[in-house]
């Protein structure tokens, strides 16, 4: 090889719990990246000895790819790496004393200076010492979540975690199972399912190629959804179903990527209304016979009730076509067509993760009734299943399965959590930043997503009492400065850590965006082609593999791995030892590697050498391996589902016992389009001022709130419209009815306002948007005109509601949620605040970190 000149080999997905996906090579040569490309699984390796597999069906043979199959966001990452926004020195904030004034109220406003690592650490460690001395250990919340580059041993996302046990505790921010919210809360309770509620998919390929013939892709977009998770595996399995001839039909407000390009037929459906439509489904089958009559019978509990609330008995309205049509927006005719459709032919749902109807206002009754309508058409028959499109792995996968998961989770450093005594939900922490003395929190389940459905009925509180240890939050530390612009009312969080309550913000990060400007001390992290380390890809639907991720190039600046940063911190407390447990970063990679299972048919000496690993396939894994639901639908006797009855339940014994006068989550699934936890409805008096539904899903163009500073994207015009001041809006798209009456034209700039807060972004004109919705992707980058009022960068998570899914159901509410559109006034804007128009700004890469600092610091 040319001097100068490697390739590592290095897992490029965003999965981050030490699962991987997206394995790619990455040329680099004299210290630079030059470019990343597949990985190809026989450069090292004879395709014989990979046994790949082989799915044959109706005539079409389907196999694995020789190279792995990338997204755009692979490509493109070198460009991250080089952003003009990395953070590539310790800060402070220039007006955060803590010996004086911490100015809290200028947290987001005020800028930022250089620092050593020296005093940087210097100043964690004694605020950590000082806060838990004062107030308790309890008093430093962790911030942790799962969204970042996917690493091992240098692992984000709860490194801090184990340091501060060492020290007595913390308060954890629990993560709530953010794209399986309605799943989570709902389906669980109709089916059982752990963790997640949505069903198992052992052997889906298989059988949906021999057995189905029509996907119903319900607010699923397998094009987009699944790039940072599985890579383009989804999409190729997309292009297959065609092959096969397999109808697909898109249901969703937007035609999203993939429904514009597989789509036999799109159903626009207005946004958070999908339960309107699956009732009225549920009501020409019983009206006109079209259900599995004999499997209702015998695999379900509560169908009598189910089927009295349909046909009206409940409430006098029955749930026809034509009284769901005025609330979905579906007509009667493509209603009545779709049931009869579904009724005669073998039918798969396909579902993606995230999206409107997961995210919604009382998300668990469509995911609920969504089970209801299966089970009508007898779930678990042949080419009748719930079809996952991305996320694979374990015992979940829908396609062959390698010899052995390759499991680093041993050696994980990051994603370091369990349940310390005092946490409180992620939807909840703006409340509990700001509880007023004396008050408490209170909701059901930890809301950690691997916890069952039991959890879900277990009351919690905080804080804590004070003889338990419990009190408020006085310090943050986050090393996912992302909730502004991916969780529920980011300006709520704004507002709460700008309380004087909250003495200290620390927060570590790659690049300076979104969080990491209410911060008072950060810490510069490395991206992982900075770092050596051992990797995995097991997402991406292929061939599982185990990678030596070799050290691309040097760290950028004085940046360090999530791991790294805190040890320095650990340092300083003399806790060293005891956080790293004795290992060292080698050790550590070898502990991995003997603890992954693969060891049995690699030695670490060749992993080494050859960089990667590619498991073969499995011997006979499509005889041994049973198909998704297929033994419950076979013998539901000897094979039960984990609810009381055994059955799938159209009535939750559960929560009929639990809750039974929850009118928001009810033990039988109901219509809900608002109540008093939520009132994000057309049908609802605030839609008179605000008159639009906004679906916001995951993003084209980055994955939650990462990649917004790629230039390869954001020349793109669906990533960025260009507005009239050459700024590069986020965009928003809106029907052509809807956008000729309110006189706007494509590109020109638009406000999205509801009583929380204004959004700003370039209207883009489009029938790809069912009327009376708009659609904005959510997770662009924080620029605020005034904070916490006003938002230049398109971040709409700063305007979704605070309140959460419904009463005893502590998810996020992020898309389908009242606002209203119209041109925005830039020049009154401009006119009012100066200094946000004259921030230092590339309209390739976007806002510069120099916005950020005090002149000449970086």
């Amino acid at each position: 090889m040319e001097e100068g000149v490697k390739t590592c080999f290095k897992n490029t997905g965003f999965c981050n719990f030490t699962w991987g996906s997206n394995a790619a090579e990455v040329d680099v040569k004299d210290g630079k990246i030059l470019r990343i490309r597949p990985l190809r699984f026989d450069k090292a390796y004879e395709r014989a000895d990979l046994n790949p597999w082989r799915i044959e069906a109706r005539g079409t043979v389907f196999e694995p790819k020789m190279c792995s199959l990338l997204p755009p966001y692979t490509y493109a990452y070198k460009k991250r790496v080089y952003s003009p926004n990395r953070i590539l020195y310790p800060l402070k904030r220039v007006d955060w004393d803590p010996r004086g004034d911490r100015h809290p109220e200028t947290r987001g406003t005020s800028k930022f200076e250089r620092i050593s690592w020296d005093e940087a650490t210097d100043l964690i460690a004694a605020e950590l010492l000082r806060i838990r001395e004062e107030y308790g250990p309890y008093a430093v919340l962790v911030q942790g979540d799962g969204h970042g580059e996917t690493k091992v041993v240098h692992g984000p996302h709860g490194c801090q975690t184990k340091l501060l046990e060492l020290m007595g505790g913390y308060t954890l921010q629990a993560r709530n199972p953010d794209s399986w919210e309605g799943w989570y809360w709902g389906s669980k309770h109709a089916w059982g399912f752990e963790a997640l509620g949505q069903s198992p998919q052992n052997n889906l390929w298989l059988d949906v190629a021999e057995y189905t013939d029509l996907i119903l892709f319900w607010g699923s977009d397998p094009e987009t959804t699944s790039w940072g998770w599985s890579g383009l595996m989804a999409s190729r399995t997309c292009y297959w179903f065609e092959e096969l001839g397999i109808k697909s039909v898109y249901i969703c407000p937007d035609l999203n990527y993939a429904a514009a390009i597989h789509a036999d037929k799109w159903i626009p459906v207005l946004p958070g209304t999908d339960a309107a439509l699956q009732l009225a489904l549920a009501y020409v089958w019983l009206d006109e016979g079209l259900y599995d009559q004999e499997y209702v019978r015998t695999h379900t509990v509560g169908f009598d009730e189910f089927a009295a609330y349909v046909r009206g008995d409940e409430d006098g309205e029955p749930k026809s076509p034509a009284w769901a049509a005025p609330k979905c927006g579906v007509p009667e005719y493509t209603i009545k067509a779709l049931a009869r459709e579904w009724a005669k032919m073998p039918t798969a749902i396909a579902r993606g993760n995230g999206g409107g109807m997961a995210r919604s206002s009382y998300s668990h009754e469509p995911a609920r009734l969504e089970v209801c309508l299966l089970a009508m058409q007898a779930v678990g028959a042949p080419g009748r299943c719930q079809l996952k499109m991305g996320e694979w792995n374990g015992d979940k996968f829908p396609g062959p399965r390698p010899a052995v998961d390759p499991n680093l989770s041993a050696a994980g450093r990051g994603w370091h959590f369990s349940v310390p005594p005092q946490f409180v939900p992620k939807t909840l922490v703006p409340e509990a930043l700001t509880l007023p003395e004396g008050e408490q929190l209170t909701w059901y389940g930890t809301t950690l997503f691997p916890w069952p459905k039991e959890d879900q009925f277990v009351e919690h509180h905080f804080p804590i009492t004070s003889e338990e240890g419990g009190g408020p939050i006085h310090m943050v530390w986050t090393d996912s400065p992302c909730w502004t612009t991916c969780w529920n009312n980011g300006n709520a969080l704004v507002e709460a850590l700008r309380d004087p309550r909250i003495e200290t913000v620390v927060a570590q990060h790659i690049w300076m965006e979104n969080d990491c400007l209410m911060a008072d001390i950060i810490l510069p992290i490395n991206t992982k082609f900075e770092e050596r380390d051992i990797g995995n890809d097991v997402f991406s639907g292929q061939f599982a593999s185990v990678l030596y991720e070799d050290q691309c190039i040097e760290p950028l600046g004085e940046s360090k791995s999530d791991w790294e940063a805190v040890g320095e911190v650990a340092k300083k407390l003399g806790l060293y030892d005891a956080y790293v447990e004795g290992k060292s970063l080698d050790e550590w990679m070898e502990y991995a590697f003997a603890t992954s299972g693969v060891q049995e048919l690699v030695s670490y000496d060749e992993l080494r050498e050859k960089g990667y690993y590619p498991v073969p396939t499995r011997e006979g894994w499509w005889a041994d391996t049973p198909r998704g639901m297929r033994a419950f639908y076979e013998d539901p006797e000897n094979n039960p589902l984990d609810t009381p009855s055994g059955k799938i339940e159209f009535v939750s014994e559960n929560l009929k016992t639990v809750f039974p006068d929850d009118e928001e989550r009810p033990p039988l699934p109901h219509w809900i389009p608002f109540g008093k936890t939520q009132q994000e409805s057309l049908l609802h008096e605030r839609a008179r001022a605000y008159p639009f539904l906004l679906v916001s899903n995951h993003p084209r163009w980055r994955l939650h709130a990462e990649l917004d500073d790629v230039t390869w994207f954001r020349e793109i015009d669906t990533c960025k419209v260009v507005g009239p001041d050459g700024y590069r809006y986020e965009p928003v798209w809106i029907n052509p009815v809807d956008a000729e009456r309110l006189g706007i034209a494509h590109g020109d700039v638009v406000a999205l306002s509801n009583e929380r807060g204004v959004v700003l972004g370039g209207a883009y004109v489009t029938p790809r948007i069912m009327p009376g919705a708009l659609y904005q992707d959510h997770g662009a980058r924080l620029d605020p005109i005034e904070l916490g009022v006003v938002d230049r960068g398109g971040a709409n998570n700063l305007i979704c509601p605070s309140s959460v899914i419904s009463e005893h159901c502590a998810g996020e509410v992020t898309s389908s949620f009242l606002v209203t559109i119209g041109k925005a006034d830039l020049e009154t804007l401009r006119s009012e605040h100066p200094e946000a128009f004259e921030r230092p700004y590339d309209k390739d890469a976007g806002l510069l970190i120099d916005a950020w600092m005090t002149e000449g610091e970086m």
